[in-house]
């Protein structure tokens, strides 16, 4: 099957999932196309693909613009597809049933954005990157991150993301027996 997998980033950790996504859906034998809606200044055309799966990171409460654009642009022909929606945020590695309520409150939003509902939609922790931060958002997260209980020391970066999770998402990503499903976390 031809895939489809675009995304946002703006710390590159989402990048960094997708393109892994990708990778996976390659090792299962189908043909993944990677695309950095930000970036590339291509669109492909989401109709000559099987399945689409979108990728998008929160920061203040909302998603990458040039996601919402690309989706809201293509959302007939993703919807007709097999797709899903991969939330990446530091919520969704929160126990916090407020937090993961807000985060519930920004895939609505999301949703009313772009016009698209997604079949199925995968929230993914992202990650601290302390060292590509500037210093007033170093120190804002370093604040988050001792709320949180992660780590503080701001000389190295912490990935929150589950990589054993998101290969058991990409396996049954395309498979027929997942048709229906609305969500997993």
């Amino acid at each position: 099957m031809r895939v489809l997998v675009v995304f946002g980033t703006t710390e590159g950790q989402t990048r960094k999932i997708a393109a892994f996504m990708a990778d996976r859906l390659r090792a299962q034998g189908h043909e993944a196309t990677l695309v950095d809606v930000g970036l590339d200044a291509i669109s492909p055309d989401t109709t000559e693909f099987g399945a689409v799966l979108v990728a998008a990171s929160l920061h203040a409460g909302s998603y990458q613009p040039a996601v919402i654009e690309f989706v809201r642009r293509h959302r007939a022909a993703i919807a007709a597809r097999r797709n899903a929606f991969l939330s990446v945020s530091l919520a969704a590695a929160s126990k916090d049933a407020q937090e993961r309520a807000g985060l519930e409150q920004c895939i609505a939003r999301f949703v009313r954005e772009s016009g698209w509902s997604p079949d199925r939609i995968q929230h993914v922790a992202g990650a601290f990157r302390y060292t590509a931060y500037g210093f007033f958002k170093r120190w804002a997260m370093k604040y988050i991150a001792y709320r949180k209980g992660v780590p503080t020391d701001t000389r190295r970066d912490y990935e929150l993301t589950d990589w054993n999770e998101l290969a058991r998402f990409a396996a049954t990503f395309t498979s027929d027996d997942t048709a229906g499903m609305r969500r997993t976390s």
